[in-house]
């Protein structure tokens, strides 16, 4: 046997056997989910809660899905455990609100945009200038009138909109610096599978064209679009900067998770598992939404120093957007209830 044949047996086995005994290693590479498994063997459990999402756990308002299986874990000792699946493992928003519905997940954090088509009251928090600042946010959240008939609208559809948490304040990423309104119209912005979006952006005379999240990527890469919908903390996580290096921060609405429950399994459970799940989501969605302020600025100064230039909409093309939007009030709030967004829109003023 020559030396280098012996060589190459040799480097052939050490490959066979890595591949045996180390697959775990290259799995858990692979797995974007591998850093927020469990502590704890969650077989034992006598409920579980099925929660669904599309987007980043490193997101604030994502990732307190974990937070919220660990802290009801906790208290109910071991009863309950909460099955979150982020990253779009369940499919996509339309395809999980439907599951929903039927009972087959049993909860989702969706996005604010996606959550008016199981309930057009949850519109609400999309309309421009209306709850666009996370002081805005908790003033609406607090309100307990205001919020318990956001929380009840979906109930027709057999879901409840129980809490609310948030991914930051939306604005335009782009490839080309978008510094006036006149700058903007010249952009084909991906926005997402919304009918309140599409009418803002119809209203305000915009090009866009309407995408599922997972396939911005590419679209974004090959200049199918040339501009994205988002909030900075989404743009810099998911590395949608890389490409479009500029952000002008229009702020006109709060990016929110609303998190949706199956009214029907929630009324299964034992009342004090019930009410042990729903006190954990009111505390650590309330502690999500401050974490996601903190976030909204740090992954503003993270995008500045990596080169992206960041762009204030001057006043008068904010209140040229709130008058071209006067169609919008009006025509959702036939769809929400006219008193009722006149009344949010008085109070948080």
């Amino acid at each position: 046997m020559s030396r280098r044949w012996s060589l190459s047996l040799l480097v052939t086995c050490i490959v066979l056997i890595g591949t045996i005994f180390f697959p775990l290693a290259a799995t858990a590479k692979s797995d974007p989910t591998a850093a927020w498994k469990p502590s704890f063997d969650p077989s034992g459990a006598k409920y579980t809660y099925i929660l669904s999402n599309i987007s980043h756990p490193a997101i604030e308002g994502v990732g307190v899905g974990y937070r919220i299986r660990d802290k009801v874990w906790e208290r109910t000792n071991g009863q309950l455990f909460v099955d979150f699946r982020p990253l779009a493992q369940l499919g996509g928003e339309r395809d999980v609100i439907s599951k929903l519905r039927m009972g087959a997940v049993h909860g989702m954090l969706s996005s604010s945009v996606a959550a008016a088509n199981v309930a057009e009251k949850l519109g609400i928090v999309n309309l421009p200038y209306v709850v666009d600042t996370f002081q805005k946010l908790e003033q609406f959240r607090a309100d307990e009138q205001l919020f318990n008939e956001f929380r009840e609208s979906p109930r027709p559809q057999g879901v409840i909109a129980v809490d609310i948490t948030s991914y930051g304040t939306y604005g335009w990423a782009t490839k080309t610096p978008v510094r006036t309104l006149e700058d903007a119209k010249k952009v084909n912005f991906r926005i997402a599978e919304a009918p309140v979006n599409i009418d803002i952006y119809k209203s305000w005379g915009m090009k866009f064209t309407v995408m599922p999240w997972p396939d911005v990527p590419q679209a974004l890469q090959t200049g199918v679009i040339d501009g994205l919908d988002h909030t900075p903390t989404v743009s810099n996580i998911t590395g949608k900067f890389e490409v479009a290096k500029y952000f002008t921060e229009v702020n006109y609405a709060q990016g929110l998770f609303v998190h949706l429950i199956n009214q029907r399994w929630l009324n299964s459970l034992p009342e004090e598992i019930r009410q042990a799940l729903l006190d954990v989501i009111a505390e650590e969605s309330a502690l999500s939404r401050e974490l996601a302020r903190v976030q909204h600025e740090k992954q503003i100064e993270d995008a500045k120093a990596k080169g992206v230039e960041f762009i204030s909409l001057s006043d008068a093309d904010r209140q040229t957007l709130i008058d071209l939007a006067a169609p919008v009030y009006q025509a959702w709030g036939e769809k929400i209830g006219a008193e009722y967004l006149q009344k949010v829109r008085a109070t948080l003023r």
